[in-house]
């Protein structure tokens, strides 16, 4: 059970990922409004051609990044190895609570986005709440 329960969880995450980062790459103006309001998203996307462009330019390589993060959460779910994968979740449990401080320290204090650091707060918690679930099963499971 404890290997398919990785399989699980590294899929779903990939999923969120490579759903993520096709959006963001495709379809920024959209979500962006979705997610922040008109009155934001105008403000996120700059005020000169030339700001358009970077934020554009930017935003195209945080999506891709975000795709190929999930193509190898995808890989990764295929890897049998029970030392890797409780090695591999700590990793990830460190990565998002990151995240969350990180929003926390900084995403906080932009005026533009302070509304929106606590949404995604609980997302980065719920996301390393499902590996933390992983390890607890596994140890349980170890020393059972």
């Amino acid at each position: 059970m404890g290997l398919s329960m990785f399989f699980v969880i590294c899929i779903l995450h990939s999923a969120i990922a490579i759903t993520s980062g096709s959006l963001i790459m495709f379809y920024l103006d959209e979500i962006s409004v979705f997610g922040h309001g008109v009155e934001t998203a105008q403000k996120l996307s700059g005020s000169t051609p030339h700001d358009q462009l970077l934020i554009q330019t930017s935003n195209s390589f945080v999506g891709l990044l975000l795709f190929v993060v999930g193509f190898l959460l995808f890989m990764v779910a295929f890897i049998d190895d029970k030392q890797f994968q409780s090695f591999f979740a700590k990793g990830c449990v460190l990565l998002h609570l990151s995240m969350a401080l990180w929003r926390v320290s900084f995403e906080r204090r932009l005026e533009d986005l302070a509304w929106d650091w606590p949404r995604q707060l609980v997302g980065d918690f719920l996301l390393a709440l499902s590996w933390i679930f992983f390890l607890l099963y596994t140890w349980k499971e170890k020393y059972d």
